[in-house]
């Protein structure tokens, strides 16, 4: 009987927080918790259509390959004094900003950290391997992100966008090669709301063409396996879809968590400008906030050629320099690097509201995020479905 392994999204479990970490206690408030729980099945078709009519099930999905959205360029060693303040970070106007994150927990769902790093002294890092490979960041990528988001300065050079964040989650849900799959993500961002995560940001994509050589590989025809990885595709964003409806619902119980996505890397533009590609999952999901890639122009901020299409906003994400694994500085360039900028403001954006009369939820804070995206640094010409509602600023 053949069977495929599954990612099974079940109704959140309403459980006295007493029974939850005080971490998490602390984040969702008095009462009972609303959390999503996350099983992983081997099924035959018939336990799949038994799976998926039960009452307690939000979504099934088969279990897809993730991979790291891979920088365009870089890295390149930068010293401090070259690098100055990070563009970006006087681009977002968090360099003029009174905010900092204090009090803020931010999670980095992506290839690990290194904690040593210089960028994070001060700051207290949870990590948690999703991978298998154990703690620690081989490829770079994740330090790089997280010392966008609230790095210290290295050097006298600022990198971070919300220094004063004083909790990150370094979820590892990508392993030492760059790949994972839907499972170690799902469980990441299960982990990160578990966990009182205000913010989650994560730079990698779902693995569709990677998906189909498999398959092909095992024997599949073309057409079928692309067919196979199409449905599969679906069903993890509507699984996606599901799992947001369930961190919206637990503003209803605590704070929840504005979910910041890169739209992806790749468009050519610089080939023909009709090689764009929308943005791709998990940043298509409804309620994550999907970020484009902006680089500097004479005349303003311009569109990467590389970035997708459609974002809901758009962020430096070009030549960004951020802290290098092993210590010091690098430049890298993608929608990898513009994600971060926005789980950054968001953090300022959380600072902000909850000192604040209005409602510390997450969607207060994503309306204020999105309301006061800017247009002015733009380079004229830059079209609404590139960059979405405009350049994130901090408050």
């Amino acid at each position: 009987m053949h069977t495929d392994t599954y990612t099974v999204l079940r109704h959140p479990e309403r459980v006295p927080l007493a029974v939850r970490s005080q971490a998490s206690a602390r984040s969702l408030g008095d009462g009972l918790a609303t959390l999503p729980e996350v099983d992983i099945a081997r099924l035959s078709k018939d336990e799949l259509r038994e799976v998926a009519g039960d009452p307690e099930v939000r979504a099934v999905a088969p279990v897809m390959p993730t991979r790291l959205v891979f920088p365009v360029a870089g890295p390149r060693a930068v010293t401090a004094v070259e690098a100055g303040p990070a563009w970006g970070v006087a681009a977002v106007g968090a360099d003029s900003s009174a905010r900092t994150g204090a009090g803020v927990t931010v999670a980095v769902l992506d290839t690990g950290i290194d904690a040593a790093h210089p960028a994070f002294a001060g700051a207290t890092v949870v990590e948690e391997d999703f991978t298998g490979s154990g703690n620690g960041d081989v490829q770079g990528h994740g330090t790089h992100c997280a010392g966008t988001v609230l790095g210290r300065d290295v050097e006298g050079a600022r990198i971070g966008v919300a220094p004063g964040v004083g909790r990150l989650l370094a979820g590892k849900v990508l392993g030492d090669d760059g790949s994972g799959d839907s499972t170690m993500l799902f469980n990441g961002i299960q982990w990160a709301l578990r966990e009182g995560a205000h913010v989650i940001s994560m730079s990698l994509g779902f693995d569709f063409p990677g998906l189909v050589r498999r398959l092909v590989d095992d024997g599949w025809p073309a057409d079928l396996a692309t067919s196979a990885a199409l449905e599969g595709y679906r069903a993890n964003l509507r699984m996606f879809d599901a799992l947001m409806e369930v961190v919206r619902s637990q503003a209803a119980f605590g704070h929840g968590a504005v979910v910041v996505a890169a739209a992806g890397n790749e468009s050519r533009r610089d080939e023909h400008p009709d090689l764009e590609i929308a943005v791709s999952l998990p940043a298509a999901a409804d309620g994550i906030v999907s970020v484009g890639a902006l680089g500097r122009g004479p005349d303003g901020l311009v569109v990467a050629p590389f970035s997708n299409t459609f974002p809901q906003v758009a962020a430096p994400g070009v030549d960004v320099v951020s802290a290098q694994r092993g210590g010091g500085l690098s430049s890298l360039s993608g929608t990898s690097m513009a994600a971060p900028h926005v789980a950054g403001v968001a953090a300022l954006w959380w600072e902000e509201v909850l000192s604040t009369a209005l409602p510390g939820t997450a969607a207060t804070v994503t309306a204020r995020l999105l309301a006061n995206s800017d247009l002015t640094a733009l380079a004229p010409g830059v079209e609404v479905a590139d960059r979405g509602v405009g350049v994130v600023r901090a408050p």
